[in-house]
């Protein structure tokens, strides 16, 4: 193909990923170098029968024109990144030089709001991402070798979850987990405990998330490893068949090395979405016992009266940055077997 008939074809693309990629990106990044202007205050002398009394109130003009002259806010370098709701660089000197014990430190550690929100993302990812891989295999190992009568029913069963929006299946299934709901009183019953609720046991909290994860990331696995299993060799499968390999031999040594580069896709893209984990935190409403990167952003944005867009734009730097060094170790080995079918 002439390089300008390619570069002709590929040029809208190259366009929508500068325009709605690169340029957010840089933004973003830009907007994390600042901080909000302080409130310029004025003092206010009122008067009344008794006497007068001086207040202090924010002088809203000077704000205004503050605001019209620096649109962007103060400019703060990386201050946004190693303050206390971020890298906490100070917090982290006093932790390590208090705590002896690795308890001490993983305890204090979770105090501090980035630090407690990154462990429930890490979590998340290392374990929702396997599971669902697992159970969105042995489903589509299931229904490959059901009847074709009853392989439509079992596919549509199977991608329920993926159709229900993200948000309203949270809401139901924390619905569902409420103590006057059908789960909630089952573990009320089970635990013999009446006081047990998903809101007050952040081990609850955490486990119910994660189940939710792998209950509504299994049916994407489920839908690629069963188009993968389309293409399996059949010739293959039968000569071990003949050889008298068993089932779990077969799917071992024929299946899985066949669907590999299949599960490397399914992590990327998995890996991805679950590190930007924010829809079960807000359906659950389990921002007490469980944040994640994403609801820093959110919370920086919308839960004040003044947001904070330059610990917003942090927050997202961090978590741009923890997603490539996440798919890291994926995409150089990605790179090394291309290389390698190449030579």
């Amino acid at each position: 193909m002439p390089h300008r008939t390619f570069f002709t074809f590929i040029f809208p693309s190259i366009l929508a990923m500068v325009l709605f990629i690169t340029l957010p990106i840089i933004s973003v990044a830009v907007q994390s170098m600042y901080i909000e202007h302080p409130a310029i205050l004025t003092t206010v002398e009122s008067c009344g029968p008794f006497g007068c009394s001086k207040q202090s109130k924010v002088d809203v003009a000077a704000m205004a024109k503050l605001k019209a002259e620096e649109p962007m806010g103060q400019f703060a370098g990386l201050s946004n990144y190693l303050n206390h709701n971020h890298l906490a660089l100070n917090d982290l000197r006093e932790i390590f030089s208090q705590n002896n014990s690795f308890s001490g430190i993983v305890s204090a550690l979770m105090n501090l709001p980035f630090y407690r929100a990154l462990a429930f993302t890490l979590t998340y990812c290392f374990v929702v991402t396997p599971l669902a891989m697992m159970l969105g295999f042995a489903i589509a190992l299931a229904v490959n070798t059901m009847p074709k009568i009853l392989k439509g029913p079992a596919i549509f069963v199977s991608i329920l979850p993926m159709i229900i929006t993200p948000l309203v299946g949270s809401l139901i299934l924390a619905w569902m987990f409420n103590p006057a709901g059908i789960f909630g009183a089952t573990l009320q019953w089970l635990a013999n405990d009446p006081g047990l609720s998903l809101r007050a046991s952040p081990v609850l909290t955490w486990i119910v998330v994660l189940v939710y994860g792998v209950w509504t990331n299994g049916p994407f696995s489920f839908v690629i490893f069963y188009a993968g299993l389309q293409t399996v060799p059949q010739d293959t499968v039968e000569s071990a068949r003949i050889d008298g390999a068993s089932r779990w031999q077969i799917t071992r040594f024929v299946i899985i090395p066949h669907l590999v580069p299949l599960a490397t896709f399914v992590a990327l893209v998995q890996l991805m979405d679950n590190f930007r984990v924010f829809e079960p935190i807000v359906g659950f409403s389990a921002q007490a016992n469980a944040t994640s990167l994403s609801w820093l952003v959110f919370n920086d944005l919308v839960s004040s009266d003044n947001p904070q867009f330059g610990s917003a734009g942090a927050t997202s730097v961090i978590t741009i940055i923890g997603v490539l060094i996440l798919l890291s170790p994926v995409l150089l080995r990605t790179w090394r077997d291309f290389n390698r079918k190449v030579v």
